[in-house]
C-alpha cells in the first residue's frame, strides 16, 4: 500500500481543480526519521517535517500537515516557506481542525493555502470556510461538484470569524424602525 495520497481533484477558492499536490502518510512500521518522501510537491506530516528538516528544507516546495491533537504554534517561525498547509480530519465529527486553522489564520498571520484533509463533507465547508480554509481535498467517495455546493448554502453569517470580522449587528444599517400600519404590530 503506497503511503502517500494523491487527490486527482480539489475545491480551491470555490471552484473544482486538478491538484498536483500528494499527501504523505506514515503506514504501520515507518517512522518519521526513516520515511522516504517521494520528489515532486507533497504535504508532509509535522512529524516528518521535524524529523528531517534540514533535508526538506532545501526543496522549492513543500507542504505541512497537521493532525487534530498537534500545535501550529510549534512551527510558528517557519509557516511562511510552506506553499500549502493542510489540517486533518480523521472522521467529520473531530472539530479540532476549525481551531487549528482559526490559529493559523489569526494568531500566526498565516497567508497561504489552507487545506483541509481527511473527512472532509460538503456539510463541512462552510463553517471550514469561515475559519480560513480555502482549499478542501473532499472524500474520494462523494461528488466533489456536490461538495462544492456545500460553500454556497448560506448568503450571510451573524458571528463574526476570519472570512467577517465583523458581527452582523455591527454591519446592520441603524435607525428609527418604520412606522407600522399593521394595527396588530407590537402585540
Amino acid at each position: 500500500m503506497p503511503n502517500f495520497i494523491l487527490h486527482k481533484q480539489i475545491i480551491k477558492g470555490r471552484e473544482v481543480v486538478d491538484d498536483d499536490w500528494s499527501v504523505l502518510r506514515l503506514v504501520e512500521g515507518e517512522t518519521p526519521d526513516a520515511v522516504a518522501v517521494p520528489e515532486g510537491k507533497v504535504i508532509v506530516p509535522l512529524a516528518v517535517w521535524q524529523a528531517q528538516r534540514d533535508v526538506l528544507a532545501q526543496r522549492a516546495q513543500v507542504g505541512l500537515w497537521f493532525a487534530p491533537d498537534e500545535q501550529a504554534a510549534d512551527v510558528k517561525d517557519e509557516l511562511g516557506r510552506f506553499a500549502v498547509i493542510a489540517i486533518d480530519f480523521p472522521k467529520f465529527s473531530d472539530g479540532r481542525g476549525y481551531s487549528i486553522a482559526f490559529n493559523l489564520r489569526k494568531r500566526l498571520g498565516y497567508s497561504g493555502e489552507l487545506r483541509a484533509i481527511g473527512d472532509v463533507l460538503r456539510d463541512q465547508l462552510w463553517p471550514l470556510s469561515r475559519v480560513g480554509f480555502d482549499a478542501y481535498a473532499t472524500r474520494q467517495d462523494r461528488s466533489i461538484h456536490d461538495a462544492l455546493k456545500g460553500l454556497t448554502v448560506f448568503s450571510e453569517t451573524y458571528q463574526a470569524s476570519v472570512d467577517q470580522p465583523e458581527p452582523l449587528f455591527r454591519r446592520a444599517p441603524r435607525g428609527t424602525p418604520p412606522e407600522h400600519t399593521d394595527l396588530g404590530a407590537g402585540i
